[in-house]
């Protein structure tokens, strides 16, 4: 009797503990997979990546049902065996129950946990696509399910002041990025130039232009009332091709000459520099707001057709100048050419630190060389001295703050203008 209870049984049994198996392999596989190679699967026609992809757009939903059909299937099964196993002892044993409990607890985490998560885990991206078919259907079926569960959800955490979003998404697709690139970083399989790019490229939608631009006061301008002939010698004497035009102060630009255009009308005046009409040939400045973002600016460079742009504040007045070569070199790095200065603002000090320029910026000084300043709190080297400080230091005066040591070396009124900068000695590990 015993004997033949427990063999009809078993076929059940291993039935939905299969059925568990195969819903915990797909919830570890679709979890796992490689979104970039399923969207490369997809593109070439592959209708189980294509199914994948949907499924992991609606992340949430498919993880919910997944969760619930699985603990359905558990629950039935435990429920089925202790039933079973209840009528083949005496009325009011526990026997029956506590043998349901050990043999479903290990049956479940071998076989429809352990087992199938590793085998998944093992091989996501082929598994994910083999079993999309009936993750999809379970997701159909469980799915409204799910989400009346998430909802209920919701209800529970509002009061403690929790609120979810219907639509939040449960991986940040940045963060997730951001996460993979560390790893492999640390793993040695990714480059630190690599990181660096890939780190900026993420990055330009988080700083705003006032982060890069180049400082008005370290703008490179010339006066329009000047005579031609002076205006071409300081325009030809700048390392840059455009060149911002004022009239009675810096600060009031009225045109953007630039060397091309200069070229082209004193060819057409046959070299008669002091017959050119400069505002004539002047381009109309490009004003921006200081909180525009990198990555909005990029598209904006890239749609007009203008790699030139003026900084402005929420009152107007002049900030800086950004182009699109600044965008640049927060993805690629410093863009050198014949005319730039290497490491401008960066110089070794011979004993593992460097004497810097205070307008040098944390981001800058961080890919030289390979630091990790902070820099969410100040843009520039000088900015986060007097952060940290909460005061203007003197010249001379020394501070110590993530792990590096600071030394005010030169100031030019409120404006630190040099010091130096010294990495500590790692800690020990028993410190």
């Amino acid at each position: 009797m015993v004997v033949a209870t427990l063999l009809a049984l078993a076929p059940t049994l291993v039935l939905l503990l299969s059925i568990s198996g195969l819903i915990s392999a797909a919830e570890t596989s679709m979890t796992a997979a490689s979104r970039g190679r399923m969207h490369q699967l997809e593109r070439d026609g592959d209708r189980a990546a294509r199914r994948v992809n949907k499924l992991i757009g609606d992340q949430e939903t498919m993880i919910g049902a997944i969760l619930l059909s699985n603990n359905v299937i558990n629950i039935f099964a435990s429920a089925l065996t202790t039933a079973v196993l209840t009528s083949l002892f005496p009325q009011g044993s526990v026997a029956g129950p506590i043998i349901a409990t050990v043999v479903m607890t290990v049956l479940v985490v071998i076989f429809s946990e352990i087992l199938p998560k590793t085998i998944a885990i093992a091989r996501a991206d082929e598994v994910a696509r083999a079993l999309s078919i009936p993750t999809y259907w379970t997701v159909r079926i469980f799915g409204p399910l799910a989400s009346a569960a998430q909802w209920v959800v919701r209800l529970t955490l509002r009061p403690f002041g929790i609120k979810l979003d219907a639509g939040t998404d449960v991986l940040a697709a940045h963060e997730e990025i951001r996460g993979a690139v560390e790893y492999h970083h640390s793993e040695g399989l990714v480059e630190t130039r690599d990181r660096y790019m890939l780190g900026g490229v993420l990055d330009l939608g988080e700083m705003d232009v006032s982060e890069v631009m180049v400082h008005r006061r370290s703008m490179e301008t010339v006066d329009g009332g000047l005579s031609p002939r002076e205006i071409v010698a300081e325009t030809l004497a700048s390392q840059h091709s455009r060149v911002p035009i004022y009239l009675s102060e810096p600060e009031n630009v009225v045109g953007i000459l630039h060397v091309k255009d200069l070229l082209q009308a004193i060819t057409d005046a046959d070299g008669r520099i002091d017959d050119l009409d400069v505002r004539a040939i002047l381009r109309e400045p490009w004003f921006i707001p200081e909180t525009t973002s990198l990555k909005d600016q990029l598209a904006a460079f890239l749609k007009r057709h203008n790699h030139f742009a003026l900084v402005v504040d929420e009152y107007g007045a002049l900030q800086g100048l950004v182009t699109l070569e600044d965008i640049l070199e927060e993805i690629v790095g410093e863009i050198e050419d014949e005319h730039d200065v290497v490491a401008a603002g960066i110089k070794p000090a011979g004993d593992g630190g460097v004497i810097v320029e205070g307008s040098v910026t944390i981001r800058d000084l961080n890919r030289a060389m390979n630091w990790d300043l902070p820099d969410e709190e100040a843009v520039t080297m000088a900015g986060l001295l007097i952060h940290e400080a909460q005061a203007i230091p003197e010249v001379g005066q020394t501070y110590t703050f993530h792990r590096h040591r600071f030394r005010v070396e030169a100031r030019k009124g409120a404006r630190i203008t040099s010091l130096k900068v010294d990495p500590l000695p790692p800690l020990d590990d028993g410190d």
